[in-house]
């Protein structure tokens, strides 16, 4: 079992990586297509983003250990470092799903807030 100090910096790592929108974005857009390649050129397409912007989220991701690079031929596809992050994608969307579209954070003024 890892020490609570290393539990806490993983969940405080992936709620950085959460905490964008895009990076959200590119989570799911990687979670909901495993089996096709995520290369930059294509994710910035099909997310309607520059390709600068998606390297420095894409860079962000692969720090928090959320993604990968894998080397393939002269090219790099991304996907997500392990199945598991691919489950938790998918129980936080469910889970989220239940609040409220219009409802905004009681403390807006927070910084990283809602």
């Amino acid at each position: 079992m890892l020490p609570l100090t290393v539990d806490i910096e993983v969940l405080a790592r992936f709620g950085r990586a959460l905490a964008d929108p895009i990076r959200c974005r590119i989570l799911l857009a990687l979670f909901e297509s495993p089996a096709h390649p995520a290369h930059p050129a294509d994710l910035a397409d099909a997310l309607e983003i520059c390709r600068t912007r998606l390297s420095n989220h894409l860079a962000c991701l692969r720090d928090c250990g959320l993604v990968v690079a894998v080397p393939v031929g002269r090219r790099t596809r991304y996907e997500l470092a392990d199945e598991r992050l691919g489950h938790a994608l998918g129980d936080l969307r469910t889970a989220v799903v239940a609040v409220e579209a219009d409802r905004t954070c009681p403390d807006a003024r927070t910084k990283g807030c809602c």
